[in-house]
């Protein structure tokens, strides 16, 4: 689909200007709230759950949910759902329930501020340089798809459009920080929404309803892409019952906790809350929309496998260079009015700027506090680390200019970002864990572990099938997603086996000095939400967490 193009007429360029003129003024409307470093980095600790509970899914709901999760639909159609359902809302439970009272009640700044003072200053340095490494790789995928959408709509090559999209989200961030990102993505959620409904809506209507979906699917041999399980397309394991062992514990486990119990970037909206009640309820409540995205964002990608003929002929001929990120684009292009097109392509907008502003917001942080105030200028006035992080903002900007080419490389861009979560996230997972709930673990055990869970990982990715672009050497016969489940398995594998026995021969931590980040030693009223038994059951969130559980199991049971 190289010459696509979206047929936008005047309306639709209305409503475009309308959205950015409004993103715009929220930033500089967030400035005037921006007194000092805790304002800027952490929305000085004063926003409700239900505002953070919003921004944490529209952190998340960028170009991984919207481009790769409608390209997985169109390629291996519902699978996809193990993204959300097993990959993402137990381990969102498990954050509000267990984490985050470790997080808020330290009142730490950032994931690697935690893991300073658990561990010292080496699993800190490992741990704030990947992050921020991870951070910027990221930023260049939202920025890559959102430069693209500006490519097909007004015909500018892309170095331009890459250039004046990243010029939007870096006014908004560097005027406003964490608030205007926030306040952003609580209207980028609703555009978001408003834009895949109705195209989900009128695509079904164009294949004959469900039902039409279903015979369409079918007869195009598509009969496995019904099922959810085994997901063996998915995975590339040729067995069924490892096809399940590597989503549930590769892609449900290591990769799922690894992400949303440890990544700035989600735990930071958490953290801007008002109270441990909102902080831990953060999560829960964003683990409620989580569940029903897929069915606005894998479906039309499914429905674009047998409506979109370039799709559908990529898939019929299984053409292994078919760029499958198109996907949703070619929906959009084919069945969308002039109007809701206009919405649809502010939508894409939203999604694509709310996941590169996450990004660069807990960039930042992170480069900020952890990485410029603990080793390169300390003591400080605040002023100073201000002025810092705005600038950090500016040069992760341009950075995510040159990442966002690397991005461009992929035919699906899961395959990218799952290899990057791999690398990055569950290493650091696999740490903090056994950090967290086993006190004789040491120092020197925290950063040797993540060192050698993070080359165990990448190792496995140049090792395997097509699982890092051209790098990748073949030896394993597993690529692509599957690829990365394995990595990420290994990773985990490898940093708590290194842990385990280089703590056998370290000096731990004295008992005392653990309070607030060992389990065990963390008194109970430290550890628990003193507001919960106040709450109505409707606010509290261990009622709410058990409805979100029953609710997604009773949805893997539905569509297994």
């Amino acid at each position: 689909m190289g010459d696509l193009r979206l047929d936008a007429n005047w309306v639709d360029y209305m409503l475009v200007i309308a959205y950015f003129a409004v993103v715009l003024l929220i930033g500089a409307a967030a400035r005037r709230r921006v007194s000092d470093s805790l304002d800027f980095f952490l929305s000085g600790r004063s926003l409700p759950a239900w505002v953070t509970g919003l921004a944490f899914i529209s952190a998340n709901l960028g170009a991984v949910e919207i481009v790769g999760m409608s390209a997985n639909g169109a390629q291996y159609g519902m699978p996809t759902m193990h993204y959300f359902w097993v990959g993402a809302v137990p381990a969102m439970l498990f954050l509000g329930i267990v984490m985050m009272p470790f997080y808020y009640g330290s009142k730490v700044r950032s994931v690697p501020e935690f893991m300073r003072r658990r561990f010292g200053t080496g699993a800190h340095l490992v741990n704030a340089l990947s992050f921020a490494v991870a951070q910027i790789l990221i930023a260049g995928i939202n920025l890559f798809l959102l430069a693209k959408i500006v490519e097909l709509l007004l015909g500018w090559p892309l170095w331009l459009s890459l250039i004046v999209a990243a010029a939007v989200v870096l006014s908004y961030i560097t005027f406003g920080g964490l608030s205007a990102a926030i306040y952003n993505e609580v209207l980028q959620f609703f555009v978001i929404v408003a834009a895949l409904l109705p195209l989900t809506l009128i695509g079904l209507h164009r294949v004959g309803g469900i039902d039409g979906l279903i015979d369409k699917v079918r007869g195009a041999g598509g009969e496995e892409q019904l099922k959810s399980w085994p997901g063996t397309e998915l995975s590339t394991f040729d067995s069924p019952v490892l096809s399940v062992i590597g989503i549930v514990f590769g892609l449900g486990f290591v990769l799922s906790f690894g992400y949303w119990t440890t990544n700035f970037v989600e735990v930071q909206r958490a953290m801007a809350t008002k109270s441990m009640s909102a902080a831990r309820s953060t999560p829960i409540i964003g683990s409620f929309p989580k569940m029903f995205v897929p069915f606005i964002v894998v479906i039309p990608g499914i429905i674009a496998g047998v409506l979109v003929p370039e799709v559908a002929k990529a898939k019929a001929e299984a053409d292994p260079d078919f760029e499958y990120n198109n996907a949703i684009l070619g929906l959009i292009s084919d069945v969308l009015p002039n109007g809701l097109l206009g919405v649809a392509i502010a939508g894409l907008l939203a999604a694509f700027m709310a996941g590169m502003a996450a990004n660069i917001s807990a960039f930042n942080t992170v480069f900020s506090y952890d990485l410029w105030q603990q080793y390169v200028k300390k003591d400080r006035p605040d002023g100073y680390y201000l002025k810092v992080g705005r600038w950090a903002t500016v040069g992760a900007t341009v950075v995510a200019i040159g990442t966002a080419i690397i991005a461009s490389g992929y035919q699906n861009l899961m395959d990218y970002l799952q290899t990057l979560f791999g690398f990055f996230n569950a290493p650091l997972f696999a740490t903090f864990i056994l950090g967290m709930f086993w006190k004789r673990m040491t120092a020197t055990a925290g950063w040797v572990g993540l060192v050698s869970g993070t080359l165990a990982a990448v190792a496995v990715a140049f090792l395997s099938e097509d699982a890092f672009g051209t790098a990748s050497l073949g030896v394993i016969s597993v690529g692509g997603q599957g690829a990365s489940f394995l990595a990420a398995s290994a990773a985990f594998v490898v940093d708590i086996v290194v842990s385990v026995a280089v703590t056998m021969v370290t000096q731990p931590k004295p008992a005392h000095e653990l309070a607030g980040l060992v389990y065990s030693e963390t008194p109970k009223e430290q550890r628990t939400d003193p507001d919960a038994h106040e709450l109505p059951w409707y606010q509290s969130p261990v009622p709410l967490a058990t409805i979100s559980l029953v609710m997604v199991v009773a949805l893997n049971v539905i569509f297994r």
